[in-house]
This record gives C-alpha cells, sequence and structure tokens, in this order.
C-alpha cells in the first residue's frame, strides 16, 4: 500500500476513535491558555505551540529556536441563562405561591479579578486578559528556556445589573480564576526525533463569590403558618410571651420560606501556588507525532474574608422566641442562637485542591498539506466533591441549621460533586499557502458535574466546542494566530432531583434556594483571541 494511502488510513482511524465511550470535560480547563489551542479544539499535546506549550507539553520548547517574544489577548463572554417553574405540588408548611415561578434571569457581565487589587467595581460584556511569553535558545543548543505568562483557569459571571435577578439566590457574582504570571521552564532536545520538557508554573488563585440567601424550607413554612395563625400580621400576643415567643418578632419576624434572608460574601486568594508541568514528544517521521504532558495538582491553601449579612426577619425571630418564657428552652434543644448579629465578619481559610491532568495526544499528516491532531485527557476534578470554608467565629446564621444536620458553626461546606473526567479533542489544519494556514477545531465537553449536583454556582452542562482560525507567517518570520470559537451546553433540572439546588425535603435547608422548582438553562461562551510571536 503507498504511504499516502497508509498515511490517509491512519488519520481515519485516528478521528474514529471520535465514537469512543463518552468523555468527561469541565467548563474550565484548556479555555483561555492559547488561541492556537483553542483553534485545533486544543488537540495539540503532539504538536505544542510555541511559548504555549508550556501548559500543554513543555517538550515543545525544543522545537523553538532563538529568541522569541509572544503577546497574546483573549476576549471571552459567559452567559449563563436560567428559568424556574413551581412544581404543580410545591407545598412548603403551606407557603404554595414562589414569587420565583415564572421568572427567569436576566442580564449577565463579566468581572475580572485583579491580584492584589480584588474585583474592581466597573464590569464588562466580556473578560479582557493579555498573555505575555519568553523563549530563551543558543543556536546549536539543545536546551530552550521559556516563561509565560496566561490564565490556566478561568470562570467569572456577574448578576448585579439587575438587584432583583432570580439567579442572585446562588451567586450575585463569582470569579475562579488560576492567573500563571511567572513559569520557568525548559525544553531538552534529547536527539532529532525526541524532546522532553519540564515547567514550573506559579499562580495566583482568586475564589469570591457573592450572593444572596433564602431558605425555602418546610420547617420555616410550618412556624410561618403557625404565627399567621396565633398573631396575624404580626401582632404582639401577650400570651405568646409566656409560651414560644412566636409573634415577638413583630411583623419583621413573620417567616416566610420564600424571602431573603440573608447576603454572603467571601473573597478568597492563593498569591503563590506552583505546580509542576511535565512532557515528551515523539516525531519519527515528518507526517506523525506522539505527544504526552502532565500537569500537576496541588493542595492550595486559600485565606482571605467574609462577610454575613442576616436580613430581619431571621433576626426579629430569634429576638422574639428569646424574650419569652419557653423559646430559649426550645432554642437551646435545637440549637439556635441567642441572637442573631445583622453582620458578622472576620477572616476564611479553605484548602482547595487544584486538580492534576494528564493528555496524550497524535499529529497526522495524510498528505502534505493537511494535518489531524486528537487528544485525549483525564483530570482527577473530584478533589472538588466539597469545598470547606472554616471561619474564624461560630456564625450565628449556620447556628439555625443545626437542626438540620450543621454540625459546626465555624464551617460551611459547599457541595460540588465533581467528578473525575476525561476528554477528547479534535483540530485540524490546512496548509493554503506558504504563509497562510486554516484551522479547525472541535471538542465535546462532557460535564465534569452530574445532573443531581448542578447549580447556578457552577451551571456546567455538557457542552460542543467548536473554533475556526487561522495562522499567518510574514517574511520577517513573525507569526500571527487568531482564533475565534463557540460554545454552548442546555440543562433541565426537574423539581426535586438535585440537592444542590431545589430539593424541598424537611433536612434539605443547606443549600437549595429553587426548592420544589424546574430549573432549566443554558451556558453559552464566545471566545476571540490572538497571539503574535516575533524573534528579539
Amino acid at each position: 500500500m503507498p504511504t499516502r494511502y497508509k498515511r490517509g488510513l491512519l488519520a481515519v482511524l485516528v478521528l474514529g476513535a471520535g465514537i469512543a465511550p463518552l468523555a468527561r470535560a469541565d467548563l474550565a480547563d484548556n479555555l483561555t491558555a492559547s488561541p492556537t489551542a483553542m483553534a485545533l479544539g486544543n488537540a495539540v499535546t503532539a504538536d505544542p505551540p510555541g511559548v504555549e506549550s508550556i501548559h500543554f507539553n513543555p517538550a515543545g520548547l525544543a522545537r523553538i529556536t532563538g529568541n522569541t517574544k509572544t503577546d497574546a489577548v483573549f476576549i471571552a463572554s459567559i452567559r449563563a441563562n436560567a428559568s424556574f417553574k413551581s412544581a404543580p405540588d410545591l407545598n412548603l408548611g403551606g407557603f404554595k405561591d414562589d414569587p420565583l415561578n415564572g421568572t427567569h434571569t436576566g442580564p449577565a457581565r463579566q468581572a475580572v479579578y485583579i491580584p492584589v487589587v480584588g474585583i474592581p467595581h466597573w464590569r464588562l460584556p466580556a473578560a479582557i486578559a493579555p498573555g505575555l511569553g519568553f523563549t530563551f535558545n543558543t543556536p546549536g543548543s539543545p536546551f530552550t528556556f521559556g516563561t509565560s505568562t496566561y490564565l490556566s483557569m478561568a470562570y467569572t459571571l456577574d448578576r448585579t445589573k439587575d438587584k432583583e435577578d432570580p439567579g442572585r439566590y446562588q451567586g450575585k457574582l463569582m470569579d475562579i480564576q488560576r492567573l500563571v504570571y511567572l513559569s520557568p521552564s525548559v525544553g531538552y532536545k534529547v536527539s532529532d526525533t525526541f524532546s522532553v520538557g519540564v515547567g514550573i508554573p506559579i499562580a495566583y488563585s482568586a475564589f469570591a463569590i457573592d450572593t444572596d440567601m433564602r431558605f425555602p424550607n418546610k420547617l420555616l413554612g410550618t412556624i410561618g403558618k403557625l404565627q399567621e395563625g396565633v398573631c396575624p400580621n404580626g401582632s404582639s400576643n401577650v400570651l405568646d410571651s409566656f409560651f414560644f415567643g412566636l409573634c415577638g418578632g413583630g411583623p419583621e419576624g413573620m417567616l416566610n420560606p420564600f424571602k431573603k434572608a440573608a447576603s454572603f460574601n467571601i473573597d478568597m486568594t492563593a498569591p503563590i501556588e506552583p505546580t509542576i508541568n511535565l512532557g515528551m514528544l515523539w516525531e519519527p517521521k515528518s507526517w506523525f507525532a506522539l505527544g504526552v504532558g502532565f500537569q500537576g495538582g496541588s493542595n492550595t491553601t486559600y485565606k482571605g474574608s467574609y462577610e454575613f449579612h442576616t436580613d430581619p426577619m431571621l433576626r426579629h425571630f430569634v429576638d422574639g422566641m428569646n424574650s419569652s418564657l419557653l423559646g430559649p428552652i426550645v432554642g437551646g434543644v435545637v440549637g439556635f442562637p441567642v441572637r442573631i448579629p445583622e453582620v458578622q465578619a472576620g477572616s476564611v481559610i479553605s484548602a482547595i485542591p487544584h486538580p492534576s491532568r494528564i493528555q496524550m495526544g497524535i499529529k497526522v499528516k495524510p498528505v502534505d498539506f493537511l494535518q489531524f491532531n486528537m487528544d485525549v485527557g483525564y483530570s482527577d476534578w473530584s478533589k472538588w466533591k466539597t469545598v470547606k470554608l472554616k471561619f474564624d467565629q461560630d456564625i450565628a446564621l449556620l447556628q439555625m441549621g443545626r437542626l438540620f444536620g450543621v454540625a459546626n458553626p465555624r464551617e460551611l461546606v459547599l457541595n460540588m460533586g465533581m467528578k473525575n473526567v476525561i476528554n477528547y479533542g479534535f483540530g485540524m489544519q490546512a496548509q493554503v499557502t506558504k504563509k497562510l494556514a486554516l484551522r479547525l477545531g472541535y471538542e465535546p465537553r462532557k460535564s465534569s458535574i452530574p445532573a443531581n449536583s448542578i447549580s447556578l454556582f457552577s451551571p456546567m452542562p455538557d457542552t460542543t466546542l467548536k473554533s475556526i482560525g487561522f495562522q499567518y507567517k510574514f517574511d520577517s518570520g513573525s507569526v500571527l494566530n487568531v482564533t475565534g470559537s463557540y460554545l454552548k451546553g442546555k440543562y433541565k433540572v426537574p423539581a426535586r432531583t438535585d440537592c444542590n439546588l431545589n430539593c424541598d425535603d424537611f433536612f434539605n435547608l443547606i443549600y437549595n434556594p429553587y426548592a420544589g422548582m424546574d430549573v432549566a438553562g443554558d451556558l453559552v461562551l464566545r471566545y476571540f483571541g490572538l497571539s503574535y510571536t516575533h524573534s528579539f
């Protein structure tokens, strides 16, 4: 069989692997690290792109000769829409009419976490971030050194434009990002066909959430209806003061499971988070290459500040209970606080691991002008099953949750529910002329978050990433890469199927703000990126 057709057959077998068992991936992986990689469906482990090899496969640095500088920029907009519909049999202790029924989220914006400064007050329709990289190679040396600045992970969403946005109960503002600001790396050419590399990305990581909170729970609803019967409109009742103090909080102390109960703000950072990247690249033929890359994880300790702001409803209710004869006894039995301050603020700490990732890829050129790439990767996102926040004091609002299984009022456990993931990526490059190459990328990304764990904090359904781009080489040797990408996925969570979102059992208090509601939504990402590389 002629060599040309053998190459074509191999390419078909490679692409046929796309019908392998379903992959699992998540939104954050590889979406902001490289415009070149995005254009090729992030399938570049066997064809590492310049200084961006540091992230995907540092062995690719060994292919670079001379000294180069790369300037990059990306612009990305994320839209996470959701709609809410109450189940026909919704009943929370007698409360049946949720004001969020039939509503949907509104305009969304992006925020950018600036190291040291934090999140500025201004908001953007899209996130904008630059990148910068350098490589250094002495002519004839097998070593190439490099460093790069880039966002290795980012998710940002801002719903603060509409103060009544129903999505505010799972994030008015969210920003999770990992900015690599220094990445000393080296690639070594072992032979003409084999290279290895190592990099030490050092990142500034940030984790920030600002959200309103409500607790649509059957117990709160039952007490609220009891209050309506004992003390309509919150009117005082002398007899009640000798019992449980249900009326002692006045009109503002009347419980309603659908009302806003509190707000919560957290801002944590890890200014120095080092990891390790390893890679190898085997190029036995001009038409075939095999690459392997490993991105090490970390167990990073985040530190920062928090603020709980409790609305009058719960504060006045607790005050009323504790001003009665038997209320303090009942409160003591169930673990309620003596009082709830309007504001509690202080310092918070959390160990949030960064997942490791291993990726393998091949490059095949069945004909000289056409190239196919395929990657398969594995990430251990199960490290994010839960995120535990530890506060410097007992939080009175969390003491209210002792009856529902909150054992420690100094800790808040966020159930993320993530699972380990495998994902595939596919890329194609056509060399139209000696200077111009066109690129296509396709990446089916099946969510690392199961359907029964999705929330508006992490609205990451199954998505598909499609990309198009080009590379242009100037006579001077400089190279321009331009990419546009579009990612979209939808989800629908029936009522009572996801206890990070809409369960309404008695003990589902923390945290199901859309209890008993069908929640449907989508996630859309629009991306534009470019990089310019030249010698110096």
